[in-house]
């Protein structure tokens, strides 16, 4: 895992989207463009909540009752305090997504994005619960999702996976019935099991969500689990020993207990982190605060990832060019970041040996043309 270098460094994004790369923490919710939405809203006859320009910034749509921002992590998408609104956001704009055929769309524009960050495998969180048509039908929204990304894939486009989310605030039963029906009609590309939602308002969830997690673990699925950001480092421990997560999504208040980092370096448990999500939120004050160089430095696994791109506005390469520049990570310690995303995805190890290896060439070639050959002796 790379080191925190002091140093200034600037790093072409160019040469970031050249760097083979998985993401794996990103929401198919907060994926949607401008172009997404407007068509949709076009297709089902449905008024945008405000103007086009400022489509993402919910905090000025009356609609959605957004309150104002204040600190403090919500372990979800953007807002603060005002994490209902966001949600409710979410839910207004995958409500508009009612067929098969627009479901398809929307996953294909997501691995359209991805693509052009240079990112070659993603694990997407996509929460049924935001998909208000599909209410009852959650198995066949994963199929027609799994059906863009087929096409997406077959057009040389970012390979996915999913990673099915469960609301923090649903009950036992109805996780362990999702999970259920996963197991039973196995749609394709759903490779793991996920939780998100307010973590803050809704607490812990270990207890709650136990036998789903035990179930879909006993049927071969991943487990990923959002924790240890509003909730601080109790949720990771949570996530850790009740939920078996594999990988904890965000994780970053672990660097508050010594005991937890141990851990999470001994085990080789990767947090998923998301710098611009967690200053957006105030849970940082800003780049130059954020944990990120610190956990690897402790030898915690760490991955660098966007949340939810398109309400905050940015893209993987941008956020990799941004943490260059605040922790001086070069090019060669970024291909590091590059590997470590790809070791941990849910990708199947044959993607992963071949993505590796890609990933190896590039940085030697990479490397080659930036760097400046020594000055010819004066005579």
């Amino acid at each position: 895992m790379p080191a925190h270098v002091p140093a200034e460094v600037r790093v072409d994004e160019q040469d970031i989207r050249l760097l083979p790369k998985a993401e794996v923490h990103v929401h198919l919710e907060g994926t949607f463009a401008l172009v997404d939405l407007l068509t949709l809203a076009k297709e089902n006859g449905v008024a945008l909540p405000g103007p086009a320009a400022t489509i993402f910034d919910v905090s000025t749509h009356d609609s959605f009752a957004m309150p104002e921002v204040t600190t403090g992590g919500t372990g979800r998408g953007v807002g603060g305090a005002g994490l209902t609104g966001f949600l409710r956001f979410l839910d207004w704009q995958c409500g508009l997504v009612r067929t098969p055929e627009q479901a398809a769309r929307i996953a294909y524009s997501f691995a359209a994005r991805q693509t052009t960050s240079g990112i070659r495998y993603s694990d997407v969180i996509v929460n049924p619960t935001h998909w208000s048509a599909w209410r009852g039908r959650e198995v066949a929204l994963m199929e027609a999702l799994a059906a863009g990304l087929d096409e997406a894939e077959q057009d040389g486009l970012c390979v996915t996976g999913i990673a099915y989310s469960l609301l923090r605030t649903q009950t036992a039963p109805e996780a362990e019935q999702a999970v259920g029906a996963l197991l039973e009609r196995r749609p394709r590309r759903v490779v793991a099991l996920s939780v998100d939602g307010d973590e803050k308002a809704s607490g812990p969830t270990g207890e709650k969500f136990r036998a789903a997690f035990r179930l879909a673990e006993a049927g071969g699925l991943h487990r990923t689990v959002h924790a240890g950001e509003s909730s601080g480092p109790d949720g990771v421990w949570d996530a850790l020993d009740h939920l078996h997560a594999e990988r904890i999504d965000h994780g970053v208040r672990s660097i508050e207990d010594e005991v937890l980092v141990r851990r999470l370096a001994d085990e080789g448990i990767p947090l998923d982190l998301c710098p611009r999500s967690n200053i957006t939120l105030g849970v940082y004050p800003d780049w130059a605060s954020h944990p990120l160089p610190r956990l690897a430095a402790a030898g915690v696994r760490v991955t660098i990832n966007t949340d939810d791109p398109a309400p905050l506005g940015c893209t993987l390469d941008e956020d990799w060019a941004v943490a260059a520049g605040v922790f001086g990570y070069d090019l060669t310690a970024l291909a590091g970041f590059a590997a470590e995303s790809i070791r941990a995805s849910f990708a199947d190890d044959d993607l992963k040996r071949d993505l590796l290896a890609e990933l190896t060439d590039a940085t030697e070639a990479l490397t080659r043309s930036t760097t400046v050959p020594d000055p010819e002796p004066v005579p």
